[in-house]
């Protein structure tokens, strides 16, 4: 029976359709790629919202973090979508998946904090909350630095 199913083209004792090389594992790299994809651009997003906090543990990191920084404010108070959301969805679309439609902060993290959708208004506001952040958090740094400096 091994012989009989590998010749035609079963997975676990189900039948494909496809050869077990073919369909299924094509699909399945294309969709890790797009988690993969998709974890980190949730990993920059928080990021640009939080690394200020790491800037505050390790301060040469503000030379990742404030382009970071620059760029998130920039994709939200512009409008526009960040390349990682079309590779996504490009992915999930060659893993057999559909895509999405909108931008990954409106499909993955505004459900959560906005029910109804992205609208222009709360992508300004998204961009004017990751400056206010940053800006409170690198005050807080450049003070300790300050604090640091005057007493040596």
């Amino acid at each position: 029976m091994g012989d009989e199913v590998a010749d035609r083209g079963c997975v676990g004792g189900y039948e494909t359709g496809h050869g077990v090389s073919s369909y299924f594992d094509k699909n399945m790299i294309y969709k890790l790629l797009a988690d993969f994809v998709s974890i980190a651009h949730l990993a920059f997003v928080l990021f640009v919202i939080l690394g200020g906090i790491a800037v505050w543990r390790a301060p040469k990191l503000a030379w990742l973090h404030l382009p970071a920084v620059a760029w998130g404010a920039l994709i939200e108070f512009m409008g526009w979508i960040c390349p990682l959301t079309p590779w996504e969805q490009s992915l999930r679309r060659l893993a057999g998946e559909e895509g999405y439609s909108g931008g990954f902060v409106e499909h993955y993290l505004l459900p959560v904090l906005y029910p109804e959708g992205l609208t222009r208004d709360a992508q300004i506001l998204l961009g004017v909350l990751v400056l206010a952040i940053n800006v409170a958090i690198y005050a807080l740094v450049l003070r300790r630095h300050l604090a640091g400096r005057s007493r040596e």
